[in-house]
């Protein structure tokens, strides 16, 4: 009929986490209880993509107590934010510049412009084998717009080198 708050109280038994809620002492004949719990977990990123709760309804008046079995799917939330940068933020090329042929001098052959990027988790999960694919437009009408140079990282991150980074060994 009402609701009810319930008074529940952790403990340990036997190395398990228990908690332990007085539904109604004494109860009627023929009651029926609906609770709803609410359980705040942590620590959860080794357990797999599950968690079992092990429910046991005991009564003074039965002598077997009933016993049943939740599980519940785990599910890892984080939200992560990708930062760019480029620096110089701005590059104007002269009309007339041309790049030197056959030169391995890397400013014969146009502006150096450093892209970086940052990823960053905001939480609340932790994260890993997360993968960020970044496609740079390096040609345009047939001509070279940017010449991939290296590509590095920092952070235990490691980069799969894209096909023509730096071909002609400037």
């Amino acid at each position: 009929q009402g609701q009810e708050k319930l008074s529940c109280n952790p403990r340990k038994e036997n190395g398990s986490h228990v908690v332990l809620c007085e539904l109604g002492n004494p109860m009627k004949a023929g009651a029926q209880i609906t609770v709803d719990m609410e359980l705040s977990v942590s620590g959860l990123e080794d357990m797999g993509d599950a968690i079992t709760f092990q429910l046991q309804l005991r009564s003074k008046n039965s002598p077997s107590p009933a016993n049943a079995s939740v599980t519940v799917p785990v599910e890892a939330q984080a939200e992560m934010e990708l930062r760019g940068n480029s620096l110089p933020a701005t590059t104007v090329l002269p009309t007339s510049w041309h790049s030197v042929e056959g030169s391995r001098r890397p400013e014969d052959h146009g502006i150096m412009v450093e892209h970086v990027y940052q990823l960053h988790n905001k939480g609340p999960s932790t994260v890993s084998g997360v993968t960020l694919r970044l496609a740079v437009p390096s040609h345009l009408g047939g001509q070279v717009l940017l010449y991939l140079l290296e590509v590095g990282t920092e952070g235990g991150m490691s980069c799969t080198n894209p096909p023509g980074l730096n071909a002609e060994q400037v």
